[in-house]
């Protein structure tokens, strides 16, 4: 798995340079990998001595916040395992050296905290990756009074509560959202997810993946909802980041049905994404603002407002890249992105659940007639419903529960085949274990959330902050 590289200042010729950037990403089986990235609320703790800022409210970015964190991690290990990420002075990220080489550390717009965890060649590697984590975080944030929760979407916070993180990019998707969507400053401040990064061995086999996990996203957010609460209380919905998904910016959001159809291409995508709005143009490493613009535009030589004379490069290409939001992305690898954050087994299991379904040529085939038995309309259609009524949305005969009890069975099958095994000898369906109780009829974590709340929390929902600290 790999990421475009530095920003290349090739000018862009024919729409086939932009095809062979996604191209690239084809590899081998045996190069394939995982990578897991997982964000996560931040908190200031009861005992904090930060008198400004209540109890269980977000830490600010600095000087005792989010900022000293990242400078805590920067020195461990006598400052040699990460690099700083500078934006306009300031401290916005860590790059991994030596072994951490191939993650990262970077912030969301609200301070969430993220690790993009290195390409892995294992389940396993992927769980101690975390593990190590939290364990590097926990004393820098004991010593700061500040705690990180994964949660989808903030339990208690307005936005008007949440400190904006100093990185230029968001500056202008804030300004550009209440353009698009009701949501879009929601989906920037108070949600959190998690996503693992897949490979493909070819174009055909990238299209397969495609379709197969494009309709099957809804049922993982579902799966995996743990965001049933807004501002403090309940308001109906067992993932409210996934209805904030829905109004947010649906030119560059949602489940586009291309995507699912015969032929879906390399070149299908870039033909979409030349029509997903800009947000900005790198020039002499500062970030110009061209929210709205057209990329196709620009090829055709209508050059956005202050880039006048400007070519569009194939760096500007891969930028746009990263500014499409669909619950599946394509880069040089796939992404699944239809998942609420949750607890490190929850979001150890989203890895595995896609994993085992997309990693084993069998269980694709199986995974693609499993899929195959509805239209693609019925899956776009769900994706509106789950938000609120999450496994218990009708099915077929059935509700989705049924779906997803057939999902990891169809996972735990391709892992299986892998026959990774750890220290102890276990295969890769260990990190299914959460999933197969709540496929059994068991609670999802947003059930049991809400469960607590009207039981032994007795209707207080900032109770959530220290059971789900990592």
């Amino acid at each position: 798995m790999s990421n475009p590289g530095a920003h290349n200042s090739n000018v862009i010729e024919s729409f086939d340079q932009m095809v062979a950037v996604l191209a690239a990403g084809a590899r081998p089986r045996p190069e394939w990998r995982i990578g897991t990235e997982h964000e996560k609320f931040g908190f200031v703790r009861p005992d904090a001595a930060m008198p400004d800022r209540r109890p269980w409210s977000s830490p600010p970015y600095a000087p005792q916040g989010i900022e000293a964190l990242l400078r805590g991690l920067a020195a461990e290990e006598g400052g040699t395992r990460w690099e700083e990420i500078i934006d306009r002075d300031a401290l916005i990220g860590l790059k991994g050296r030596r072994d951490a080489k191939g993650s990262s550390i970077s912030l969301e717009p609200g301070g969430q905290f993220e690790l993009s965890g290195a390409p892995l060649a294992s389940l396993h590697e992927t769980g101690s990756e975390m593990t190590r984590h939290f364990t590097a975080i926990r004393p820098i944030c004991e010593d700061l009074g500040i705690g990180f929760a994964p949660l989808g979407f903030h339990p208690t916070a307005r936005r008007s509560d949440i400190p904006w993180m100093p990185k230029s990019r968001y500056a202008i998707m804030r300004n550009y959202m209440p353009r698009v969507g009701t949501l879009g400053l929601d989906m920037m401040l108070r949600t959190c997810t998690v996503q693992v990064n897949l490979d493909f061995g070819s174009e055909a086999d990238m299209a397969r993946k495609m379709r197969v996990s494009l309709a099957l996203q809804p049922v993982a957010t579902a799966l995996f909802a743990s965001s049933p609460f807004y501002e403090g209380r309940p308001n109906g919905f067992l993932s409210n980041r996934a209805r904030v998904w829905t109004d947010t910016d649906n030119a560059r959001a949602g489940m586009p049905r291309r995507f699912l159809e015969d032929g879906f291409s390399f070149a299908s995508y870039v033909d979409w994404l030349l029509d997903v709005p800009m947000y900005f143009v790198t020039r002499d490493d500062r970030l110009i603002d061209v929210a709205g613009s057209s990329f196709r535009g620009w090829l055709e030589g209508r050059c956005p407002p202050g880039l006048e004379g400007e070519r569009p490069t194939i760096g500007d290409f891969e930028d746009h890249l990263t500014t499409a939001f669909p619950d599946v992305r394509l880069k040089q690898f796939l992404e699944m992105r239809g998942a609420d954050a949750g607890t490190p087994a929850m979001m150890l299991a989203q890895s595995a659940l896609w994993t085992g379904l997309l990693y084993d040529d069998a269980t694709l085939h199986a995974a693609e007639r499993l899929v195959l038995e509805h239209g693609w309309d019925e899956y776009i259609a769900i994706r509106g419903a789950v938000p609120r009524s999450g496994l218990d949305t009708p099915w077929g005969q059935g509700t989705l529960r049924a779906l997803a009890a057939r999902m990891i069975e169809l996972a735990t099958d391709g892992l299986r085949a892998r026959n990774v095994r750890d220290a102890q000898g276990r295969d890769e369906t260990c990190h299914l274990a959460p999933l197969y109780a709540i496929a059994a009829g068991g609670p999802t974590q947003a059930e049991a959330w809400l469960a607590a709340y009207h039981g032994r929390w007795q209707g207080d929902v900032t109770r959530i902050f220290a059971e789900a600290a990592v």
